[in-house]
This record gives C-alpha cells, structure tokens and sequence, in this order.
C-alpha cells in the first residue's frame, strides 16, 4: 500500500510540475487590472472577445478583465475602469458603442461612452487603426448596457440669451 501511495502522489506531482512547465513557457503579458474588474458585466465582455483584433491574435493576459492582441502586444484591453465624465476629447459612435478617443503622443487610449463599467483599451495609432480596433471590439463591449450618449459639442443646444 505504501508503494502505491508514494506512487500516486510522485504521479500527482509530475503532472502538477509537467502542467506548470508547460505554462512557464507561455508569454503572458502583464497588464494592470482596473479598479471595477471584478464587475460581472466585465466576465460578460472578456467572454464576448474576439480572437483577432486588427488582424493580431489574441495573447493570455496575467489579470482579471484583460486581454491583449499582436506579439508583442499591439491592443490591450481593461474593463473596468472608471466611467469618463464631460471631456472635450474626441467621441465617435462605432456599431452603437460610443468611445472617447484620449490621443496621446505615442498611444492613444479609446474608453467606452456611457457604459459601467467601461472598458479601456490602449493602441499606438501607428501600428494599428483605431477605427478598425474600434470595430473588432464593439460587439464585445456591447455586453455592457449603455445609459448615456457621448455627445460632441455641436450636438449641444446652449441656451439663448435674453
């Protein structure tokens, strides 16, 4: 009986070793979870991802409510984030997802409009079109119900003056 449980528990621990081996070699990439990714609106976005993105294959990621595409890493993605407020960055409407576009000088972020949580996703515009990423991402974050509109300034009526 003893052979045979010392057995076992080698076997276990061959496997156990085989599986965290196999996995070491696997590049992950690191990216930072956002402060809501334990939403479960979030579990519904990450399961909605798609596989490619801007034609980049789809990388494991080490934290909850992220992905990332292109090795090495062209779009990263964190839902979660918090909601953005009034801003006069770029809005654009892409298949019904509103977005506000924060261009930076290397990388622009793009966060979803009007959605809680909101969804954060990274690109540098000279590697991938942002209208493309936009486009790949939309069905996935439209998991997430909108409850406001991104409007841009000429979509506001301003009082009239007496």
């Amino acid at each position: 009986m003893r052979n045979v449980a010392r057995f076992r528990y080698a076997f276990i621990a061959a496997a156990v070793g085989g599986t965290i081996a196999m996995t070491g070699c696997t590049p992950t990439v690191h990216v930072e979870p956002a402060v809501n990714a334990a939403d479960p609106d979030c579990a519904e976005v990450m399961i909605s991802l798609p596989d490619k993105v801007a034609g980049h294959d789809k990388r494991e990621t080490d934290s909850q409510a992220t992905s990332a595409w292109g090795d090495p890493s062209k779009v990263v993605l964190r839902c979660g984030v918090p909601e953005p407020g009034p801003t006069t960055d770029r809005c654009v409407g892409v298949n019904g997802v509103d977005w506000v576009i924060e261009e930076g000088k290397e990388n622009w972020t793009l966060t979803t409009y009007g959605r809680s949580p909101a969804t954060e996703v990274l690109i540098n515009p000279d590697e991938v079109a942002s209208s493309t990423v936009l486009v790949d991402l939309s069905n996935a974050v439209s998991q997430v119900p909108q409850d406001e509109k991104c409007l841009n300034a000429r979509d506001v009526e301003l009082p009239e003056g007496d």
